[in-house]
């Protein structure tokens, strides 16, 4: 975890076995087909970029996803024992769209008294190159305790290939790069954040009653379903992006 904790990332190399990749990238595909102009509705649109969102939702793969022991090993790295998932979305940069994310840092965290309470699992449905759109990152800014306001000397660009997993700090300042490409670059983000804080998405108020009532107890906890502390802090702030406004 060496690099988690001093870099603010850590690449985990063809986690996601290939039959299962088949399943996330057919899924991921079907929904953007199924959804159309309203994918990623329950949350924020952004340009150069298609998104689907509140994928707790939306089939048995992506609670496999959320619950990934591998994962949760890392993330438990970065915020301790008690954490929840705050949103699961997909997110795929569109071909030559010109379009550099900011850099910032995910739901505009800075680390407070507690420590960090934002990490993400990025999941590569297709490698992740210099020219397609891949992260890049300014490594131990997480520990800064502030927010990035533009580009910085060190940033670094984080590659992988398709199947492995990008675990971040999401308090380490990053941003997408553009799609130079002719070709569409895929991958999930599984956003989780300490259990004093809202939820991104709030998982309670958008899974369908059929979806709750077939979870295992592990999903319920980790979408802290039955979680009173849960409900009134959504009910007071949901929604942060670290830099869709």
């Amino acid at each position: 975890m060496t690099g988690l904790v001093e870099r603010g990332w850590t690449v985990l190399p063809g986690l996601i076995e290939p039959a299962f990749l088949d399943a996330l990238r057919s899924r991921v595909d079907r929904l953007f087909e199924e959804e159309g102009e309203q994918a990623g509705s329950e949350f924020k649109l952004e340009p150069g970029a298609q998104r689907l969102a509140n994928l707790a939702d939306k089939g048995p793969v992506f609670i496999q996803v959320i619950l990934e022991p591998r994962v949760l090993a890392c993330i438990r790295e970065v915020l301790g024992p008690r954490f929840k998932l705050s949103s699961l979305n997909a997110r795929t940069a569109e071909p030559y769209n010109g379009v550099t994310q900011p850099l910032h840092a995910d739901a505009g965290a800075v680390a407070d008294e507690q420590g960090y309470w934002v990490a993400n699992a990025v999941w590569l449905l297709d490698d992740f190159t210099a020219e397609n759109g891949t992260l890049r990152a300014v490594p131990g800014s997480h520990r800064w305790r502030r927010l990035p306001e533009g580009p910085h000397p060190n940033e670094q660009l984080i590659t992988g290939q398709a199947g492995d997993v990008i675990v971040m700090n999401a308090h380490v300042w990053h941003g997408g790069t553009a799609n130079a490409t002719s070709h569409p670059r895929r991958a999930l983000h599984a956003f989780y954040t300490r259990r004093d804080k809202p939820q991104q998405q709030y998982q309670k108020r958008l899974l369908r009653a059929e979806t709750i009532a077939g979870l295992p107890a592990e999903a319920r906890e980790m979408l802290a379903l039955d979680d009173p502390l849960n409900d009134e802090l959504c009910s007071r702030q949901t929604g942060m992006s670290g830099f869709l406004r």
